[in-house]
């Protein structure tokens, strides 16, 4: 549970925040069975799980175990969020499909899309809203074919969506993985290049590239924090981290607002934040 989930929840109305580290799954029953029990039927509302962590998989896998825990009528609410990739991912995804809309006049369905950092929970999450729209989703692999092969295989077994894992492991492969891309989503780790102005420029195909690292130097070479709409060599436009991030905090406070004044339990992960994340935008 990081600093900044605590910050946001308070700053949306929360009273009392418990952070629990070290959660496993095994430990989700005994927890959520004592907040739901700790007040009474009418009250139980008042209370909300959270889960953060650094795992995606484990995360929904989570939310899933909650939802099986929970009795009537002793119901609280669930949002899941890990390392923020959720909230994130979808403010990345809903920025790109609408300078696609407005500036491209195209959709997210049937746009191929090429995620850098797709190992990570936020490359994982973007993969999944993508391609549940309609996109032809395509994983890169920083260090070969076995790892993102792994998320492609877990994103088939609990999604049924296809996607496919491609070698980004040297720059050349690089290049050859831009070739008829039409997205470009960077959600590598911070502080590190991911893509020259040369390897963008190697590309006629694409159309917007977004990047969610804000520590220099940009994950895509020429992106401004606050890009939005902005011409990047090749001729594609990007989107800065900065441009993201103020959806991505909008999203992560409603879906919290959201969850505080209901008068009946909710239950909240990347599908709800990407439906506000669109309103958002």
């Amino acid at each position: 549970m990081s600093p900044f989930d605590v910050n946001m929840a308070l700053d949306a109305g929360y009273d009392s925040i418990t952070p629990y580290s070290g959660v496993t799954l095994e430990d989700v029953t005994p927890l959520v069975q004592d907040a739901m029990f700790s007040r009474s039927p009418k009250d139980a509302v008042r209370t909300g799980i959270f889960i953060a962590g650094k795992d995606a998989g484990l995360a929904l896998d989570m939310m899933e175990l909650v939802k099986k825990t929970l009795l009537k009528p002793f119901e609280i609410s669930a949002f899941a969020d890990p390392a923020g990739s959720f909230t994130t991912a979808a403010a990345m995804v809903a920025c790109v499909e609408k300078l696609l809309k407005d500036k491209k006049n195209a959709s997210l369905a049937k746009t191929r899309v090429l995620i850098f950092g797709a190992t990570g929970v936020v490359g994982y999450a973007s993969a999944v809203i993508a391609a549940l729209e309609g996109a032809e989703v395509r994983l890169v692999g920083h260090d070969g074919l076995d790892r993102v092969q792994a998320k492609v295989d877990d994103i088939k077994k609990r999604f049924n969506i296809e996607t496919k894992a491609v070698d980004g492991s040297s720059e050349d492969k690089k290049v050859a993985a831009l070739q008829g891309i039409d997205v470009v989503l960077c959600a590598a780790a911070a502080g590190r290049q991911i893509l020259t102005k040369e390897q963008l420029s190697s590309t006629k195909s694409l159309l917007v590239s977004a990047d969610v690292n804000a520590v220099p130097p940009a994950g895509i070479e020429g992106l401004e924090l606050h890009g939005n709409g902005q011409e990047l060599a090749g001729g594609s436009l990007g989107i800065g981290p900065l441009a993201i991030g103020d959806i991505k905090y909008k999203t992560e406070s409603g879906l919290f607002q959201r969850m505080a004044a209901s008068t009946k339990a909710l239950s909240l992960d990347f599908r709800d934040a990407f439906a506000l994340a669109r309103e958002l935008v």
